[in-house]
């Protein structure tokens, strides 16, 4: 089988470099690398990305040995018809590792043609360091190379306005643009880099609020030999995802302009207020994934294409999401909210993906209280009655975390002491020592929902029946309704 490279490829013209990329892992290059690749194909756009090694250990030789080159293989279902594509990315050029070159990276500072920054450098990346010096090679932290390499950009352009930078980070955490500026700024003012500098960053470089949604599971193991047989080449860098992917962009219109992201078919938004979306994405992807997975694991299922391919199971997460949860987001379109329940029902039916309903119930109590609670608060304020649904799946996880269900062993997954407490309420109740509304209100407590709660007596009430009819019954006969 060919070695995946260029020369093998013919694909040895590559596009002017235009964006520097801090990190090099599956999802950047199953998610940005893509996106540029899609553009690149479609001449909407003309440019490469420079990869840097944020970490000082490793050189993605693989990458280097195969010239920039990977597949990527989308899996999905869209309006209930599977997809699957696989692209060859052509569009990084090369890759540095700045603690080991980092000539060669602050040399790219220099090129006028770098205009446009992304990153993932994991949630805790975006971090100040008072022991990163300005004089290191390279500094620790991610926004500590940003600066040093910004500076580098002001110092030899003079200051001048046209060469400041457009910023996407792709971290996880809520506003990562201004996140990621208040940090480059703080390092500009640790290594007293000067007033000039400082008014350049904020003046002339843009920084962007960001949210990214895509499941990139990286080298597909089981299916690799398969893969390389059809494409004809031993990549070892094949990355697989799911074909549905979105990126929300709030920000300074410029980078509409100048990268034309929206093109192409290509997920991406442009909006004025990147919580909204936020809330939108927690409250029906993460909402929905923390409503299924007591359900469907107590009603036998493993996977969560599984759990929906029931079509009892289905219907009701149909209904707890375009009843339930889509009342309480009224600061969105209806099609906007209904586009979005379609396309994560859509995503939950991919086989591909095979998402394990127990990896998905890890530290439940806390995403419970994170994705769910806010729901069920802001659909009494909205409707003054009871998200029957979500309370059915609140009675799941108290079941749940009993460990045990009708001769099944549950492992679960949460920090010690939630594990600790379900353990020790149920054993109470397995002993006659509470009752079950006691077992309930204590349950509530731990997933916080709070006795202030105006109709918190309904709550306890419901949560009882339903918990009786799940032992009884099993899950399926005592679904709402």
């Amino acid at each position: 089988m060919k070695k995946l490279t260029r020369k093998k490829t013919r694909l040895t013209k590559i596009p002017p470099e235009r964006i520097l990329q801090f990190g090099g892992g599956n999802f950047l290059r199953g998610f940005v690398d893509w996106m540029v690749d899609v553009l690149n194909k479609e001449n909407i756009f003309n440019g490469s990305v420079v990869i840097v090694k944020p970490t000082p250990s490793g050189d993605y030789d693989e990458l280097k040995a195969q010239d920039g080159l990977f597949h990527v293989v989308l899996d999905g279902v869209k309006d209930g018809k599977q997809i699957h594509q696989i692209d060859l990315v052509q569009s990084v050029s090369r890759t540095i590792q700045p603690y080991t070159h980092w000539k060669d990276f602050l040399q790219t500072a220099r090129d006028p043609g770098f205009r446009f920054i992304v990153s993932n450098t994991t949630e805790a990346g975006i971090a100040f360091s008072k022991d990163d010096q300005f004089n290191d090679k390279a500094p620790s932290e991610f926004p500590a190379k940003l600066t040093r390499w910004l500076y580098e950009r002001f110092t030899f352009f003079g200051g001048s306005p046209r060469r400041g930078c457009l910023i996407l980070p792709c971290e996880l955490i809520e506003q990562n643009g201004s996140t990621l500026q208040e940090v480059v700024l703080r390092y500009a003012d640790h290594w007293q880099l000067g007033r000039k500098f400082i008014e350049w960053i904020q003046d002339h470089n843009y920084f962007y609020n960001t949210l990214v949604d895509r499941i990139v599971s990286g080298f597909p193991t089981d299916r690799a030999e398969e893969i390389k047989k059809s494409i004809g080449y031993d990549d070892k860098l094949i990355v697989a995802g799911e074909y549905y992917h979105s990126w929300i962009i709030s920000g300074n219109p410029v980078l509409q302009k100048e990268w034309k992201l929206g093109n192409a078919g290509l997920n991406v938004q442009f909006v004025s207020n990147i919580t909204d979306y936020r809330n939108l994405k927690v409250r029906v992807l993460n909402g929905a994934h923390t409503a299924l997975v007591p359900v469907g694991f107590l009603a036998g299922h493993k996977t969560v294409d599984e759990a929906v391919g029931d079509e009892k199971i289905e219907d009701y997460l149909m209904e707890l999401l375009t009843r339930e949860v889509k009342p309480t987001l009224d600061f969105l379109s209806t099609t906007e909210v209904d586009t979005f329940i379609n396309a994560v029902l859509d995503r939950f039916r991919n086989p591909v993906l095979a998402h394990q309903l127990l990896d998905i119930s890890l530290n439940s109590i806390s995403k419970f209280q994170a994705r769910l609670l806010p729901t069920i608060e802001d659909y009494i304020d909205h409707t003054d009655d009871l998200p029957r649904r979500i309370i059915f799946a609140l009675a799941a996880w108290i079941l749940f975390y009993r460990g045990r269900f009708h001769g099944m062993d549950i492992p679960l997954k949460d920090d010690e002491k939630h594990v600790q407490f379900a353990s020790a309420i149920w054993m109470a109740y397995d002993e006659d020592k509470i009752g079950l509304i006691t077992l309930v209100d204590q349950f509530l407590a731990k997933f916080g929902v709070n006795r202030k709660l105006g109709p918190y007596e309904d709550i306890r009430s419901l949560l009882a029946d339903d918990i009786k009819s799940i032992h009884k019954s099993g899950v399926l006969e005592s679904l709402p309704e």
